[in-house]
């Protein structure tokens, strides 16, 4: 009885040990923290992950959903190229997804850091996922509010319509009243009235007619209309300011060069290197939409336009179409213009020509772009030399003129591209 007796305590206190690990554990779990957690998530992880959305790494809300080992979480987070190398199973095929791709190590991040994370992630995630399902019902009775604006406005136009149809009728049987009287012999007033009128001004035209003074003044007064507005059609043909096309993206240059201060030249890198300013490449856009209002649909024609998945990150070249983007501003083919001169030697503003961009939601023409307009603006900007390659090389060019050494063309640019292909 005594053995008994013995084992039954040393059981007992094994259960009672492990029962105390548990609660312990579960303690430890509970105390976790999702607002400490956002924090630490909005200052580290952000720049490559999203909860619901994939971005550089995976959509962390359904990953760490399905994922229920926090302790393999945690090693993860705070060491994952220490997993990788020790070849752990999940770690090598993460890794492998997403091109061999490592994530930053989060060494400093203690293990209740890491805890605070994952909580928050998932109670984010568990709340994205009954908006979902919450967002039919809300459209549902959203859906039931009156009468439809087409029901109403095909009611005004019935209405219109039939008043157009009563005034007409009125006029037509009014005619034909006239007509049946006229007939029998019998003339109203307001028609006698109306006769002696006619006549009356028919009169007075035939009198203004006989003046000659006034015939030369009206005739003189119109040449003159007519040649101004012919000269004025003539002269602005081909000028297309204010011109304001609609273009398949709706950029906005207020919110990007305005309030994000972002220069003209990021996108539009050939006006400081060569003739055109060059139309920007989808993979500038890119650079900051892979992971900013991936959300939008105009980001969205991005990502069809590249054969983007946002899901997967990857591109599908047979799916990449070119997006058709409207010319605003037009030269004719036999004027040459190139931006690296204004931009780069003239040190010339882009707002010089293409006016406050950065308050622009859709971009116009600003400028008319005339020869007149151009040959003002050679004329009254000085031309600063100072410290300039491009007119010290001219100078340097004078200088040997005047000594009697020679001079080649290819040393006044007689090489450049754009001295013969423009």
């Amino acid at each position: 009885m005594r053995n008994i007796s013995l084992i039954f305590k040393q059981f007992s206190r094994s259960v009672l040990l492990i029962a105390g690990l548990v609660v312990c554990g579960l303690t430890a779990h509970a105390q976790t923290d999702a607002a400490k957690g956002e924090a630490i998530f909005k200052a580290k992880c952000t720049a490559c992950h999203k909860i619901d959305t994939r971005m550089t790494g995976p959509a962390l809300g359904p990953q760490l959903t399905s994922e229920t080992d926090d302790a393999y979480l945690t090693k993860w987070i705070q060491n994952n190229q220490a997993l990788i190398a020790a070849k752990n199973p999940k770690a090598v095929k993460i890794f492998n997804e997403y091109n061999q791709a490592g994530m930053t190590v989060f060494a400093e991040l203690s293990d209740a850091d890491v805890g605070n994370v994952i909580t928050y992630i998932r109670a984010d995630w568990k709340k994205i996922q009954e908006d979902k399902a919450k967002a039919p019902a809300a459209g549902a009775v959203a859906e039931d509010k009156g009468p439809s604006s087409l029901v109403i406005w095909g009611l005004l136009g019935v209405i219109v319509i039939a008043f157009i149809v009563i005034l007409v009728l009125n006029k037509v049987i009014a005619t034909l009243e006239r007509l049946l009287l006229n007939r029998q012999g019998i003339v109203l007033e307001e028609d006698a009235e109306e006769e002696k009128v006619k006549a009356d001004r028919t009169a007075t035209f035939k009198k203004l007619l006989k003046n000659k003074k006034l015939v030369f003044f009206i005739v003189l007064c119109g040449t003159i209309a007519m040649g101004s507005f012919s000269w004025v059609t003539m002269w602005n043909t081909n000028v297309h300011q204010g011109y304001q096309p609609v273009q398949p993206i709706k950029y906005s240059h207020e919110l990007h060069a305005g309030a994000m201060k972002i220069e003209c030249q990021y996108c539009h890198t050939g006006a400081f290197k060569s003739k055109n300013a060059s139309i920007p490449s989808l993979n500038v856009c890119m650079n900051c939409h892979k992971s900013v209002k991936t959300e939008s649909p105009e980001i969205h024609k991005i990502y069809d336009a590249l054969g983007y998945d946002p899901n997967t990150a990857k591109y599908d070249s047979t799916k990449a179409k070119p997006i058709q983007w409207v010319r605003i501003h037009n030269l004719p083919d036999l004027a040459y213009f190139n931006h690296s001169q204004h931009v780069k030697v003239g040190a010339i503003k882009c707002q010089t020509c293409h006016g406050p961009v950065e308050t622009m939601k859709e971009v116009y023409q600003y400028s008319p772009l005339t020869m007149k307009w151009c040959i003002q603006c050679h004329k009254r900007t000085e031309v600063n030399g100072k410290g300039n390659a491009y007119y010290d090389s001219i100078l340097a060019a004078h200088d040997k003129i005047k000594k009697g050494e020679k001079v080649t063309a290819a040393v006044l640019g007689g090489i450049e591209c754009a001295k013969c292909h423009y």
